[in-house]
Formats: C-alpha cells, structure tokens, sequence
C-alpha cells in the first residue's frame, strides 16, 4: 500500500521537479560564467614587496675604459695600378710579337710592324727638306741685295716648312713600326699573330702592372665623414694575405642610387700577387679613441631600440646606459659613450628593473681572456656593424 501511494505523489509534486532542474542549470550557467572570467582576466596585480625584503642579488663584472683603434672595413675588388690596350696607329703586318705573360720594362720594344716604304718616304722627306732649306737660303742672300721679291721669298719659307713637317711625319710613321712599352709590366693579352695585317685602332696587345694594385669600394654615407686621402689602409686577401697601401680619393658626391661613395687605395704588391681582379675586404684605420671591451650578450635593447648595457651604480642601483657599437666580432665588441670605470650586470638583468637597488656580486668578466691580449695589441675587428646586433635574454639570476 505504501508503494501504491508513492506513485500517485510522485505524479503530483511534477511542478517541483522542474523547479528543481531550472534551479540546477542556473547553478551551472553562473559557474561557466565565472571559469570564463577567470580565464579571459588578468590576475591581481602582486602585493608590495615589504620593506624589509632583500634586494635581488645580480653577478657584475667591472669594465675599465681602454684605447683603440677602429677601423671601417669595406668590401671592394683588386685592380692593377696600371693597365693599358696598345693599339696600331698604321697600316702595316706584324712581323715580331712578345711571348705571352712576357715582362717588359719601360721604353722595352714589345712588337714590330712591317716598315714598307716607309724607310724611302723617310729619305725622300729628308733630301726634300734639303732642297727647300737650300732654296731659302739662295734667296736670302738675294734679298739683301733686292734681287727678289718678298712674295718668292715667303713662298720659298713656306716650302721649307712644308718639307720639314712631311720629314716629320716620314719619321713618326717609322717610329710606329716598332711598338715600345709605356711603362714598365706583363702581356696579358694578345690579339694578333704575326702575319696579321692591321689598320689604324687594331689592337696590338694588353700591358698590365701588378707592381702596385688599385682597390675600388663603396663607403655608406654615414660613416664617410672621417675619411681623407692619405689614410693607411690594408687590403685582406681571401687567403688571409695582407697588402699594406694608402687611401688616394674619396668622392665628394654620392652615387644617385645607392647613396653611397666611391673611393680608391693604392696597394704595394712587391711580390706580384696574382690578385688583380679579384675581390678582398679593405681595412681603413680610424682616430684612436677611448672605450670597453664587451662580450656581446651584455649588449642589449632598450624601450626606444637603442642599443645598451645595463649597470650597477655606486649605489647598487640598476641603470640602462646607451652605447655606440664601434665593432664587433662573434667573440667581443667594443663600445663608447660610457665612464671610465663601469660595472655590467652580467646575470640577473632580465629580472630587475632601472632605478631598482640590488645585491652587487662581482665577478671577473667570464668572455675570454683573449680580450685583454687583443686590447694589449691593438687589435683590429673583423667586422663594422652600423645596426646594433639582436642580443639573447640574460641568463637567470637567483632570488
């Protein structure tokens, strides 16, 4: 009986059992609301940290200011110091040629050309020259004497200068047949072979000197200004040999689409390298100046994308301080622009903030012992960044 009357009160009280399922999701559609919330918001800022917490504690390594010379190191191509196409100023058949990669020395006879009638044009001029100076002289004498008249006698000097000129030209046209070097170099090339027969602007053979090199590059215009003829430059071979010279020009204008400037160092090559053509990198050396030392993972970025270094102060206080970057290598950099005596947070920048005092724990700079050595003897880079370098976090630091 009891059963028999659960049923019927069970159908009865069906009001409340939708009651309870409208109370229950309510329940659950606030508890999605605040999962959501709680994912979409910020959590609350941290609390103060209480005065007498201690400051975090970084690792510093002190810097001291060291003199050095910069250099602007430039990619640029070789090319001889002097380099000339002979070409024929006659028509005539070659009949002697030097040897391939032959060396002359200046005024050497390097090739000869047929003489043809250029040696009886040359007699005839002279005995015609002859003739006109002694015609000039007969009536000379006759003058004084008013037995000729001005006009036969200017006609007579006309004549002898006339002969004169065609000697000089008999003698030209006979020089031209023995072809002599202009200065001192190599056959480098050679067009003809004997037998060939030339006309004016036919080309002979070219003459190279590789006893001193040109070497041609582009400077960026920001970094042109502390450039002048006269400066040492070195040029580095690809093989790493090295060829000592001077700057001889710098352009006073920039080439209109690179924005650019050209400029030009000559090279001494007493072994005669056989390097003209080819490309290799030029070292400029720059004013010697005061500055640190790096390794460049101190190098970082600041809020405006400047590049910088992060100090402890005499108060242990963080500072971000801006740098120049002179040069730089995968193994050190140098910079300017800061004190003499500087201490770099080595560890622990990435977890303090400028102005925040901390716990200073020195250490020796942990970069390599090659800097000093480098320093001591002036070391040159291999490499001139004009934009600062992307620098990796900073290793962490304890609590």
């Amino acid at each position: 009986m009891a059963s028999n009357g659960a049923g019927p009160w069970l159908v009865n009280q069906k009001g409340l059992w939708w009651l309870l399922a409208i109370v229950l999701l309510s329940l659950f559609w606030i508890w999605r609301g605040q999962l959501y919330q709680a994912q979409a918001s910020a959590p609350d800022p941290s609390p103060p940290v209480a005065s007498g917490t201690a400051p975090p504690r970084v690792e510093v390594a002190v810097f001291e200011q060291q003199h050095y010379r910069p250099e602007l190191v430039l990619q640029g191509q070789l090319l001889p110091a002097r380099q000339l196409m002979l070409r024929s100023q006659i028509n005539a058949t070659v009949q002697r040629l030097p040897a391939l990669g032959a060396e002359a020395g200046a005024g050497e006879l390097l090739l000869e050309l047929s003489v043809d009638q250029r040696q009886a044009s040359l007699d005839q001029a002279r005995a015609e020259l002859a003739l006109r100076q002694a015609e000039l002289n007969a009536a000379r004498k006759l003058r004084r004497n008013n037995m000729v008249s001005e006009t036969n006698l200017l006609s007579l000097q006309s004549a002898a200068a006339a002969a004169e000129a065609a000697l000089a030209v008999a003698r030209l046209e006979l020089e031209h047949t023995r072809i002599r070097a202009p200065f001192g170099g190599v056959v480098e090339r050679l067009p003809v072979e004997l037998g060939t027969f030339l006309q004016p602007g036919d080309e002979l053979l070219a003459l190279v000197d590789v006893s001193r090199l040109k070497m041609t590059a582009m400077v960026p215009q920001q970094q042109v200004g502390g450039l002048a003829p006269g400066m040492p430059v070195r040029a580095r071979l690809l093989d790493g040999r090295q060829l000592d010279g001077t700057l001889t020009f710098v352009a006073s204008a920039a080439d209109q689409r690179s924005r650019s400037f050209a400029l030009e160092a000559e090279l001494d090559n007493p072994e005669r390298l056989r390097v003209a053509g080819a490309s290799a990198s030029l070292h400029i050396g720059l004013a010697e100046r005061q500055a640190h030392p790096l390794s460049p993972s101190l190098l970082t970025l600041d809020d405006q994308g400047y590049l910088g270094v992060t100090l402890a102060d005499e108060q242990d206080r963080v500072r971000q301080a801006r740098v120049e970057l002179l040069s730089i290598t995968p193994d050190q950099a140098w910079v300017a622009g800061l004190p003499p005596r500087i201490r770099v947070i080595t560890r622990g920048a990435g977890f303090v903030a400028p102005g925040q005092q901390v716990a200073v724990i020195e250490r020796q700079p942990d970069f390599g012992p090659e800097a000093e050595q480098l320093a001591d003897r002036g070391a040159e880079p291999e490499l001139v960044m004009a934009v600062p370098p992307v620098v990796a976090d900073d290793a962490v630091a304890g609590p």
